[in-house]
């Protein structure tokens, strides 16, 4: 039987929980490299490189513990293993390929021959391989993650009404978000924002892993067609939080708070989202930590925003938007918050209202059917977000409701528009009937 060579350790280090940490890894392993005893190509290193860029910033950013860095030589090629003390396995998150974040292990697919996780004590260890024999991709299954590690002591909490299409779209624009917030906190030197931020992902992984998303797709037609109540909602799901994560949730929810408020002064590029979505985020986190220290009921999932009483327009008026309300052709536009701020006298006439002052300042959901709410939220989320315009700049006939409650189908063409001072606007044009048509 021959001999088989024992795998050369050329690094095992240790790196802190600091912003440095991808750069200084990405130093060590090329000096490794450097001193193996067959030199690696160009192209190889700067690929390893990449690839141990990503995992060590995706441990900083996900477990916000010290990390151990260790790279060997086999004859299946190149091993590098950074471990970490969060139990949570590298999860591929299904955003918008326009996103701002989710996209780190597809990267890491491109970059390496194969990739996995196990875990190692309270922890984990994601390794990656090069020039492997048996190439392939993905997370190790073997690797129990969060649900083996923690089973033995989890809290059951009991969700009820949950908006999945709101949830999935809370997501990307919480991740975003959060990213944005972590870097500013590490720019004014506050080393503590990563063990607030890797609890906050704590929370958002175990509402990712169990919270299920629709899958609706690209296509306009399918989306009207499946976006609809009650198929966007859950009736009642269960969720198995260990007990030591429970604390993340109110840290979640906290930082997010913060974040928001720094978004609506435009310190972050990440732009506010809808007022539904910052209502259903604190909802998961008070859910979780009110059953769990109060024994509290579940409380069914319920906005408190209201469609009825005017909101103060989150857009200052423009040029735009008085050209708007002066328009001979049928035109509403509404503002970042999803609140009108001007409407042409045609449309006013058409939903049977007074007049415009009878619009302006309300949410546009106030027009849209119920069973439509949610997906609006979402998708004007996720625009917002990451500019996904599944519905946007294309005529789509969608029913509105008028002032004294009825529906009318009407062809609508959605358009934004982008401020002088940086917010969106975005122009409704109504395909109205002949009868009703300026």
């Amino acid at each position: 039987m021959p001999i088989v060579p024992a795998p050369q350790l050329l690094l095992e280090s240790e790196l802190p929980p600091q912003a440095s940490s991808a750069s200084h890894a990405r130093r060590l392993l090329r000096g490794a490299l450097d001193r193996a005893s067959a030199p690696w190509p160009e192209e190889d290193v700067e690929a390893a490189q990449l690839a141990v860029s990503e995992v060590v910033t995706n441990a900083l950013v996900h477990a916000g513990t010290p990390m151990t860095l260790r790279v060997q030589l086999a004859e299946s090629g190149l091993r590098v293993e950074v471990g970490d003390g969060s139990p949570h396995t590298p999860v591929r998150r299904n955003y918008s390929s326009t996103s701002g974040t989710g996209r780190g292990l597809k990267m890491l697919d491109r970059a390496v021959d194969r990739w996995g996780s196990a875990p190692d004590g309270d922890g984990k260890v994601v390794w990656f391989e090069m020039r492997s024999a048996d190439p392939c991709s993905g997370i190790d299954d073997r690797s129990p993650g969060v649900r083996g590690a923690a089973a033995k002591d989890t809290v059951t909490v009991e969700l009820l009404n949950v908006p999945l299409l709101m949830h999935s779209a809370w997501q990307e624009h919480a991740s975003a978000v959060l990213r944005e917030y972590l870097l500013v906190r590490v720019e004014a030197d506050d080393l503590a924002i990563f063990e607030a931020h890797a609890q906050a992902s704590d929370a958002m992984n175990l509402l990712y892993e169990q919270v299920p998303a629709p899958d609706l797709g690209d296509d306009p037609e399918a989306l009207m067609a499946g976006a609809l109540e009650p198929v966007v909602s859950r009736e009642r799901l269960t969720l198995n939080v260990p007990r030591a994560s429970v604390e993340s949730f109110d840290t979640l929810d906290d930082l997010l708070r913060q974040a928001v408020a720094l978004g609506e002064a435009r310190v972050l590029l990440v732009p506010p989202t809808q007022p539904e979505i910052r209502d259903m985020s604190s909802w998961l986190c008070r859910q979780v930590r009110d059953q769990h220290a109060a024994g509290a009921p579940p409380v069914p999932w319920s906005s408190l925003q209201s469609l009825t009483e005017p909101s103060p327009p989150a857009t200052p008026a423009s040029p735009d938007a008085a050209e708007v309300a002066a328009s001979p052709r049928a035109l509403m536009a509404i503002d970042e918050a999803s609140v009108v701020v001007a409407v042409s006298p045609s449309v006013v006439r058409f939903l049977g209202h007074p007049d415009a002052a009878a619009l302006v300042g309300r949410r546009v959901l106030s027009i849209v059917p119920a069973r439509y709410h949610q997906a609006h939220i979402a998708g004007t989320t996720l625009h917002m977000t990451n500019g996904r315009s599944v519905l946007l700049g294309r005529p789509v006939t969608v029913p509105v409701v008028r002032a004294d409650g009825t529906e009318a189908p009407v062809e609508l063409r959605v358009d934004p528009q982008l401020l002088p001072d940086g917010r969106r606007m975005f122009v409704a044009e109504f395909g109205l009937p002949p009868n009703d048509a300026p």
